[in-house]
């Protein structure tokens, strides 16, 4: 940005190099410097205002001239530079700021620019608080992308009609002094303004609440600080942060070599000793569970060569059936089961919703139908002339008195 020369500037001048500096504060980062020379240049922009004395307390928006709408924006505008200072001490900033915005909701409000109900409070500890501060969001964040639409709509609508002006205007050739001025106080120019006022008011309503909270905090950090004498802490937890991380990346670099995933343990007894370091996870191990013999000592250790010691050995043998696999590999059969059951569950939705089960039945021609009912109707009519003509008992002489 370049160096200001607000001494003599006059108001509408000063208004838009400020605005243009708060846009770019806005959508970028921007030095202190440039954010100084916005707050300045606002400032200046708020004293020309009552000096001239633009608005009164007895009007109302309707009572605005459209030039003098944008003024409206001013404290606004000083409020988000303000917000942005960079300061040690940052809880008179975030202080100024809200004042700002105060002001500027206050205004509004005098003006009836703020919508009804939105600086409504509820009672604290209120059961219906909550719910209220909640549909006042949702309102707001309506109205504040309804403005944004609608400022997009005037902007490309200006931008068509621009392009139009300028077409006809090579076209056609302009003589000296029959120039068209631009109308200010137009109805379009006039609804921007408002558009934006009201844009102004959902964010002012939400960067409030933000700095509230903000103060809070840093006042509760700075009574902390206080009542702890000022000790810096953070450094101290900082070191001891930075320490672990790099103790923690030293041990996985010495580990990097086991980094490599070993077969999976499926034996209970294998696995214990690892644990307890009695074997170790690279070696072959063939464990698996098989029937315990109970029996002799002579011959549960021996070798059983013929039938009769394995007959003998079976003599003391529990009275239930033993486990023939451990939980782990019970455990990795069930899985295998289960990603089957999975694999054909999903190839039966994949068939069920193949193109020949989607095909419905064609309908009917219609001549058919209307065939049927023409019928259906023709002898309805017959029906209906034949009880006419043969009302019910007449056929039943004999159960009269006179038959």
């Amino acid at each position: 940005m370049g160096e200001l020369n607000m001494e003599d500037m006059p108001l509408p001048s000063l208004f838009e190099q400020s605005r243009r500096i708060h846009l770019a504060a806005t959508e970028s980062a921007v030095d202190q410097d440039t954010v100084r020379r916005g707050i300045e240049g606002l400032g200046k922009c708020e004293n020309m205002i009552s000096t001239l004395g633009l608005f009164s307390a007895n009007e109302t928006k309707e009572d605005i001239s459209t030039s003098n709408l944008k003024y409206i924006l001013v404290p606004f505008y000083l409020a988000e530079l303000m917000e942005k200072v960079s300061a040690d001490d940052r809880i008179p900033i975030l202080k100024a700021s809200q004042e700002k915005l105060k002001e500027f909701m206050s205004f509004c409000e005098a003006m009836e620019l703020l919508p009804k109900g939105e600086l409504e409070t509820s009672v604290p500890g209120g059961s219906n608080q909550m719910v209220d501060r909640r549909a006042r969001k949702i309102a707001r964040f309506k109205r504040q992308k309804a403005a944004e639409s609608k400022l997009l709509e005037i902007k490309e609508r200006k931008e068509r009609r621009g392009r139009s002006t300028k077409a006809a205007a090579l076209s056609t050739p302009v003589e000296a002094g029959e120039e068209e001025m631009v109308d200010d106080d137009s109805e379009e120019e006039r609804e921007a303004w408002l558009t934006t006022i009201s844009l102004a008011i959902c964010k002012a309503l939400d960067l409030l609440e933000m700095l509230q909270k903000e103060e809070e905090m840093l006042s509760a950090i700075k009574e902390k600080q206080s009542k702890e004498g000022e000790k810096e802490f953070s450094r101290a937890i900082l070191d001891e942060r930075t320490k672990t991380a790099e103790t923690w990346h030293r041990n996985a670099a010495t580990r990097a070599r086991y980094t490599k995933p070993a077969q999976p343990i499926t034996c209970a007894t294998f696995a214990q000793d690892v644990l307890e370091g009695r074997a170790n996870v690279s070696d072959a191990h063939e464990h698996k569970h098989q029937p315990l013999i109970f029996g002799p000592a002579s011959l549960v250790n021996g070798s059983l060569t013929s039938e009769r010691d394995r007959i003998a050995a079976q003599v003391f043998q529990p009275g239930h059936r033993m486990p023939t696999m451990s939980i782990e590999e019970a455990g990795l059969k069930e899985m295998q089961m289960m990603q089957k059951f999975q694999e054909r569950t999903a190839k039966f939705m994949e068939e069920a919703n193949s193109a020949w089960y989607k095909e419905r039945k064609q309908p009917g021609p219609v001549e058919d139908e209307d065939e049927d009912d023409d019928a259906a109707q023709e002898r309805a009519r017959a029906l209906d002339d034949w009880k006419d003509e043969n009302p019910r008992g007449a056929g039943n002489k004999k159960l009269t008195p006179c038959g």
